[in-house]
């Protein structure tokens, strides 16, 4: 896959971002889960587009972020079992 082909991944990865983002700060718990697994679908793009345009320090960043979200995720589904609504 040439440059040109991977770098329209950029723009679904930065509103799959924004998204997730927005749904973490909900109240309600699910869908502060649908935004974590949304990061966790932008730290997999973000990846890739970082893998072909060689920015390491772009793909270390969401290998790090990913281990955050990952824990995030954990957090919230552990809190949702320990508190049914």
């Amino acid at each position: 896959m040439s440059q040109f082909d991977i770098d329209w991944l950029q723009w679904p990865a930065m509103v799959v971002t924004v998204l997730a983002a927005w749904w973490i700060g909900s109240q309600r718990p699910k869908r502060r889960m649908a935004g974590f697994v949304f990061f966790i679908i932008s730290n997999a793009l973000w990846v890739v587009w970082g893998y072909h345009t060689d920015a390491y320090a772009l793909i270390l960043l969401q290998v790090f972020l990913f281990v955050m979200n990952l824990r995030g995720f954990r957090k919230n589904a552990k809190d949702d079992c320990d508190h049914p609504a």
